[in-house]
């Protein structure tokens, strides 16, 4: 294996530089190097030679112009061993750079500051760094190329016991620089489409989809598939307490934090939620008491659920939940003495809301097999009193005008076909993704039975419009006395009718909340 005689090193972020380059002169390589990264290296007492007198070419054009000469890429791209291209770099007086350590300008954090300019933005494209790593990479059979470095110490550890890497690690490295330089250009085309309105729909002609690693999982929804996180998912949870997050918490709980989002700045409100599922929802004085109102829908399904609140957690609302077993809490906060409870149960895990996922781009991305995507806007739209079209003969008491609200606000988070029985403050039964509407309002009616709740005088909410009377006619026999739908069926008339017989009082959304 021959050694690694020649390395360019010229990196933005210099975090572990130095002591990486050390290893490098002890190891006898030749340092080219750059700018600001020579000069760290200099002050480190690392000799390295500035590439403009190795390329014999001044940097130009504010430094635009430094890296992409024929000394540098062909000392890098050229075939080692190849007749022709070995005539070729002697003829030119070329000489092979086998290790490249780039690291590129900072364009994400630039665009990510406030009022950013379009010169800014365009000052911050690197163009030299790039076609290093993209020419490195494409002759890894010769070349190392880093551009991460959380990779220097497995590369300086080859380097100092064999003078150079395997071609199995440069493959590896290979491959993470065309991953980097393709997202890298993703960002950028996808900024300037946007800064210069160059879309003439709302939607992208082009998905691109670049996120880093967050997090690996032990596996996805079952032990036999592979997982793991990406995006910014930590910008908006962290995790005070227990195990490592699993794929179905993660599903699950950002579903709670959705769906508890729907009442910030309301009144103390908790939701219990299974597979993404809300089994109830409760709104009180307290936590406390909203926790009883949302256990008292469904006892059974909470277990090894995911609760969720819509304020700082206390004591007297973490004791009666330490009474189950669950497997995630979600919170804007703890208070010390229900954090310092909670946390006695290994198993559990705690999660802090450091921002709502409403305020996240409002964009869903969904993978459908066939190596295809489906985009469409998140569903945030969300219905006032104002908003509701009353269309049957008698109107709503203001308590059913609650209890409509309120269980419109729950059901648009439960699969299709979606039922809520709903009081003004709580949940009464809830009936998900069954195939046909009546099974669905079938089994919240037999949920609120095994709960032993009634439902007289409940409210029936259904997240898309009652496409016969039956199902309307089904939720009055349990004792449904107002409704809320969609309304925009072909027999919408005969719903009508059929609350008008039974004296319920029905409201129209317009707006359907599909959830598959």
């Amino acid at each position: 294996m021959a050694k690694i005689q020649r390395a360019l090193l010229s990196v933005f972020d210099k975090t572990g530089l130095v002591p990486f380059a050390q290893i490098l002169k002890d190891a006898g390589v030749e340092i080219i190097s750059t700018g600001g990264t020579a000069k760290a290296l200099r002050d480190a007492g690392i000799t390295a030679t500035e590439l403009s007198a190795y390329t014999e070419f001044p940097e130009m054009l504010d430094g635009r112009v430094k890296t992409l000469h024929p000394k540098v890429h062909g000392g890098l791209l050229y075939i080692r061993g190849n007749a022709e291209h070995e005539k070729a770099v002697k003829k030119h007086k070329i000489g092979p750079i086998d290790l490249v350590v780039v690291n590129l300008y900072p364009f994400e954090q630039t665009i990510a500051k406030p009022g950013v300019t379009v010169h800014d933005a365009i000052e911050n494209i690197d163009i030299g760094g790039p076609s290093m790593l993209r020419s490195a990479a494409k002759n890894h059979d010769s070349v190392t190329v880093v551009i991460d470095p959380a990779d220097y110490a497995e590369i300086a550890d080859e380097i100092k016991a064999n003078g150079n890497t395997t071609v199995e690690q440069r493959r590896k490295l290979a491959v993470k620089v065309f991953a980097r330089t393709s997202a890298y250009d993703g960002i950028i085309a996808a900024h300037f489409t946007k800064a210069f309105e160059l879309e003439t729909s709302e939607l992208p002609q082009t998905l691109r989809v670049s996120e880093g690693q967050a997090q690996a999982l032990r596996y996805g929804e079952n032990p036999h598939q592979r997982a793991a996180l990406y995006g910014n998912f930590k910008e908006y949870f962290q995790q005070l307490h227990g195990k490592e997050l699993s794929y179905n918490n993660i599903l699950d709980l950002t579903a709670a934090a959705n769906l508890i989002g729907e009442f910030a700045g309301e009144a103390p409100t908790l939701a219990i939620l299974k597979h993404t599922n809300p089994c109830g929802v409760g709104q009180g004085k307290t936590l406390r008491e909203a926790w009883e109102k949302a256990f008292a829908t469904d006892k059974q399904a909470p277990f090894g659920g995911i609760i969720a609140v819509n304020e700082k957690l206390d004591l007297h609302c973490a004791e009666a939940i330490a009474e189950i077993f669950s497997e995630v809490i979600v919170a804007p906060d703890f208070a010390p003495d229900a954090l310092a409870l909670l946390q006695k149960k290994k198993n559990l895990r705690l999660l802090k809301i450091l921002k709502s996922p409403a305020t996240a781009q409002p964009w869903d991305i969904r993978s459908v097999g066939a190596e295809s995507f489906l985009l469409q806007e998140r569903d945030l739209k969300t219905v006032t009193a104002s908003d509701l079209k009353f269309v049957t003969k008698r109107q709503p008491t203001e308590a059913e005008l609650k209890a409509m609200l309120f269980g419109w606000r729950v059901v648009k988070h439960v699969k299709s076909n979606a039922i809520v029985y709903a009081a003004n403050d709580c949940t009464l039964g809830v009936g998900a993704g069954q195939m046909s509407r009546v099974d669905s309002s079938r089994i919240a009616v037999w949920k609120a039975g095994e709960a032993k709740l009634s439902l007289k005088g409940s409210v029936v909410c259904s997240d898309a419009f009652f496409p016969f009377a039956d199902g309307l006619i089904a939720a009055a026999e349990a004792g449904a006395t107002a409704a809320i739908q969609p309304g925009g069926s072909m027999r919408d008339a005969e719903v009508i009718a059929a609350a008008d017989e039974r004296g319920i009082a029905m409201a129209f959304t317009g707006l359907r909340h599909f959830r598959h």
